[in-house]
């Protein structure tokens, strides 16, 4: 088998004169956690239904789990777990009677299921709630439950769509370890989020933007290469500096982070400090360093303006 459990090749799908994903390439390694990060409708949802076989591509190719997409897609079913963005399961049921409807729908012996069931209920907290109705819930519990209903029939691929977007940091911290422990085991994840510190955690994304994607590789490799300098301007006239340094040409950026200014200088300035120090708003007590990129920088260097 191949080393990918996903290979899409020049995948593409519009609505009509809308092109929600352009000519995506996309290679996932198995057992590893690929991230798709972006805003909201920059095509993540698309590109996961495309990869799921809900959707039928305008154009392009695409193999999931060896199974070419969609004409295989229905033997591909047993073999994914989806977990969508908004709750899906039934908010009348208790969280026992929606994973043993679950487990009916993927075949499950009574025997298995029960045992199945329990050993989630364990994994993911959710003894004490097992007789609660699902509608009734926390979004932390609505998540755990919407995993344990996702893993069920231990997928070999794991798609999961914006999964913390509800959910406290705690919630959303403990629900990464749980990814962690599922990729571990060998289960293969695909995840779309719009939070960066999320998408620092992968061990690879994709950046896109209006169905385009306009970085691939793991975190470090992105913050690398990529195209500017970050420096951070202490200052006493933060706003007013700010005004002065986005109409630079070369000054791709300029955003307040508390008492500190962060700035993005092109690549084609070969010292920036130099480069700041001598505009006229940098005052002599302010205090100029070079910082490490974040995943920020990064989004914003390869989309919008930072590609100007």
């Amino acid at each position: 088998m191949s080393q990918y459990v996903i290979n899409a090749s020049n995948l593409s799908r519009n609505f009509g004169d809308l092109k929600a994903i352009q000519n995506l390439d996309l290679k996932v390694e198995k057992g590893r956690i690929y991230g798709f990060l972006g805003p909201n409708g920059c095509g993540k949802t698309t590109a996961i239904r495309l990869l799921t076989g809900l959707l039928k591509p305008s154009s392009g190719a695409v193999q999931v789990l060896g199974f070419n997409l969609p004409e295989e897609a229905e033997k591909l079913r047993l073999l994914i777990g989806y977990m969508t963005q908004k709750f899906s399961l039934y908010a009348d049921l208790t969280v026992k009677e929606n994973l043993r409807f679950i487990a009916k729908i993927y075949c499950l012996s009574r025997r298995s299921q029960e045992k199945r069931i329990d050993e989630l209920l364990h994994t993911y907290g959710l003894q004490q709630q097992k007789n609660q109705l699902a509608g009734s819930m926390s979004g932390g519990q609505k998540q755990r439950l919407g995993l344990s209903a996702a893993v069920l029939h231990k997928p070999e691929l794991l798609f999961l769509d914006e999964p913390t977007s509800a959910v406290d940091p705690e919630n959303r911290r403990d629900f990464w370890e749980q990814l962690f422990d599922l990729s571990e085991q060998g289960t293969s994840i695909l995840v779309s989020t719009h939070y960066m510190d999320e998408a620092e955690r992968c061990h690879k994304l994709a950046i896109l933007e209006n169905g385009i994607k306009r970085a691939d590789g793991t975190p470090e490799e992105l913050m690398q290469q990529m195209g500017a300098h970050v420096v951070e301007v202490s200052s006493l006239n933060l706003r007013q500096l700010k005004r002065q340094l986005v109409n630079l040409p070369d000054v791709i950026t300029a955003s307040q982070l508390g008492a500190r200014l962060r700035v993005l200088v092109k690549k084609s300035i070969p010292d920036p400090l130099a480069f700041l120090s001598s505009q006229s708003g940098i005052e002599i007590e302010d205090t100029l360093s070079l910082v490490r990129p974040s995943l920020e920088d990064v989004f914003v260097t390869c989309t919008g303006a930072g590609r100007q």
